[in-house]
């Protein structure tokens, strides 16, 4: 049984008359959209259309009550239960879920050599969804490469650190060049996407060196708002004084000891 967080479950309760009125919604054969409210119980004539707008309730009709009579309650909620969640369905198994900065990090730095894809999508765009199934064709086609899927509404604070303001969009990246190439595409330019695929994912028979993975300064960003640790591996960042920086921003000097949330004390 497919599982979920939530129910939908919209409904709408009135109190205060004689007797206890409950108003169920109910479709109107004219419109599928309209939903005509009744009460269930004493009055049987009582009805509106709940539209998001003001709602009377009269005891006669065209007379509605003092609002100190009754109170009207609207509740719902929504989800999408596992079953729906078209971003998992078709994963093959060269294709990763992101679940921090820190994940994306490491990915980068193990792939080495290999293609790396980061596909930035958003469970309510529509691009993203229509794309997914060939994003996956695709990653079964080159099973060298890896695909590393980012869900923007679960890493915002990341996604905003590395400038990623269009959905869906592409980040490719290889070994010891880093960044090769971004974009943004949809099924109707999938195109665009291919020919980097093919571009970039030719065979190598030696490395080039360690992989690169972000660039210095997104690095330093995501660990100036937190996202990353100061322990994370950020090349060269000692040589250039950078990494003093950061460390000299991150200190909160009303503390005279200069005493780091690890209990560590920091000392020139």
């Amino acid at each position: 049984m497919a599982s979920s967080s939530c129910s939908l479950k919209p409904g709408l309760s009135v109190s205060g008359f004689t007797g206890k009125t409950i108003a169920k919604p109910k479709t109107t054969q004219q419109n599928p959209q309209i939903h005509d409210f009744k009460t269930t119980q004493n009055f049987p004539d009582l009805s509106c259309q709940f539209l998001g707008k003001s709602l009377i309730i009269s005891e006669k009709k065209n007379q509605p009550l003092s609002p100190a009579k009754f109170s009207v309650q609207a509740q719902t909620s929504y989800c999408v239960s596992k079953a729906m969640r078209w971003w998992e369905k078709t994963l093959k198994p060269n294709m990763i879920e992101i679940h921090s900065a820190q994940h994306l990090v490491d990915e980068l730095h193990s792939a080495g050599d290999s293609l790396v894809i980061v596909d930035f999508y958003s469970p309510g765009c529509g691009g993203c969804k229509s794309l997914h199934p060939k994003i996956c064709q695709l990653a079964e086609s080159n099973p060298d490469a890896i695909f590393l899927k980012v869900n923007y509404e679960e890493l915002k604070p990341m996604c905003h650190a590395l400038n990623i303001h269009v959905l869906p969009f592409f980040r490719f990246y290889r070994g010891a060049e880093g960044r090769v190439c971004s974009f943004s595409c949809t099924i109707s330019t999938i195109k665009k996407f291919k020919d980097a695929l093919a571009k970039h994912n030719t065979e190598r028979y030696c490395s080039l060196g360690e992989a690169k993975g972000l660039e210095e300064s997104e690095m330093i960003k995501l660990a100036s708002i937190g996202e990353l640790s100061l322990n994370s591996p950020i090349p060269t960042l000692a040589n250039n004084g950078l990494l003093e920086e950061l460390v000299l921003e991150k200190m909160d000097f009303s503390n005279p000891l200069n005493v780091t949330p690890n209990n560590a004390m920091l000392v020139t």
